[in-house]
């Protein structure tokens, strides 16, 4: 056996831990907040920082970097034969506007470290190794989610993508040239396999003590857009029956959405995390009001029958609170994955060969890798989070844990790539 390829069919081979933490707490001062976390909205000047930083430990790692029509950004490391298909892994690098420091950036830090740690070791893979942050995976500035990695998934089309527009009126075409990050790379391109590494985002691993997720499905999610038209009226003199309150049908499709939730359990997850009140004064009945709804569940027959319940009681209690609705829209749906069986296999044998406890497990949140999946064979690792929180600025793992799904991601990525 030659000697260089030995430590790559050994427990000998592992990332360097130290330097991914650093890396991490590094990036996290990008945009950093007064309880710890990060906020870097998609493609605000925070946003571009974050990825000028990750370009430039790319490029000192020997990367070229090219960047496609919506801002996905691929750092490549080159392998002994370019003609092949990579192997792709990463993740997002924007946050919540009351982010954490993992969530998303783990992932692209992660896969850097692949990279770095092939580097010290002197391994040179068949095919070559691409690490990519996705813009917009948050959905929290241009709604919706993971708009960029469905566009290059061709679920979205390149128009819709860059018209998505944030509360101001800016498209997300008008922020990438603003930031330097509208590239000229076509959409879309061959994948032989590629990994995801992020957070739980939940509690489920801390709580069992195990230390690795194998995820081998993704819950299906719908995401809504909903606005009553009601009448403003002076909150004293207007009579309770004779009124038209807006908010007062919002608030029982909020009660509604969230009994739907519960109906449908252990499984389903119905939320209203996003309201605007029209005109907010604290003695005027409001007139107008609009609110999203998220609803998700591993199989999409019952997420249909969410879907209906949904509409069905949006119709009803608008009629009986007496006001309309003028919009309701779903803006966002995809099944539920299925991640690629063999790629999972990969994930589950790294946890057995480095002896990490570890779970069969089903997302509940929405990562890159559910449009990836669609057009490349795909898999993702879970790590634990501290008490499973995330979306939060007091968001936390272990350095241990963090290195754990780096070791993982290094050989899953390996077996895949060749050498």
């Amino acid at each position: 056996m030659n000697a260089q390829l030995k430590p790559v069919l050994s427990n000998e081979l592992r990332i360097n831990g130290q330097r991914l933490w650093d890396s991490l707490m590094e990036m996290a001062k990008i945009g950093a907040t007064p309880k710890g976390g990060v906020c870097r909205l998609a493609l605000t000047d925070l946003d571009k920082q974050g990825r000028d930083l990750f370009v430039r430990w790319a490029k000192e790692a020997g990367c070229t970097i090219s960047v496609d029509r919506m801002g996905n950004v691929f750092a490549r490391r080159a392998g002994k034969d370019e003609s092949l298909a990579p192997v792709v892994t990463g993740s997002h690098a924007d946050s919540q506007p009351t982010g954490g420091k993992f969530d998303g950036i783990y992932g692209v830090l992660g896969g850097l470290e692949v990279i770095r740690s092939l580097n010290d070791h002197g391994i040179e893979t068949d095919r070559p190794i691409e690490v990519v942050i996705w813009t917009n995976e948050e959905g929290s500035r241009f709604a919706p989610a993971m708009v960029a990695s469905g566009v290059f998934a061709g679920v979205f089309t390149l128009d819709y993508g860059l018209s998505r527009a944030d509360v101001n009126g800016l498209t997300m075409g008008q922020e990438l040239e603003r930031i330097g990050y509208a590239g000229d790379q076509p959409m879309g391109k061959p994948i032989h396999a590629a990994f995801e590494l992020h957070i739980e985002q939940g509690p489920i691993l801390e709580a069992e003590g195990k230390t690795i997720g194998v995820v081998t499905h993704a819950q299906g999610q719908r995401w809504y857009e909903v606005e009553y038209v009601g009448q403003e009226s002076h909150a004293g003199p207007t009579p309770m029956p004779r009124r038209k309150d807006a908010l007062l049908a919002a608030a029982r499709v909020i009660d509604l959405v969230n009994r739907i939730g519960h109906e449908h359990a252990p499984f389903a997850c119905a939320t209203v995390g996003m309201i605007q009140n029209y005109p907010n004064s604290r003695n005027v009945i409001p007139g107008r009001v609009f609110h999203t709804i998220d609803i998700r569940h591993p199989e999409d027959a019952v997420l249909a029958e969410m879907d209906r319940k949904v509409r069905e009681g949006v119709a009803r209690i608008a009629a009986e609170t007496k006001v309309e609705v003028s919009r309701f829209e779903q803006i966002f749906y995809y099944k539920p994955v299925a991640f690629d069986a063999d790629c999972v296999a990969s994930v589950r044998a790294g946890a057995v060969r480095f002896g990490y406890s570890h779970r069969d497990m089903v997302s509940g949140a929405g990562h890159d890798a559910c449009y990836l999946a669609q057009v490349a064979p795909t898999s993702m690792i879970f790590v634990p989070c501290v008490d499973g929180i995330s979306h939060n600025e007091v968001e936390d793992a272990t350095p241990e844990w963090i290195e754990a799904g780096g070791n993982i991601l290094l050989h899953a990525m390996l077996g895949r790539a060749g050498r």
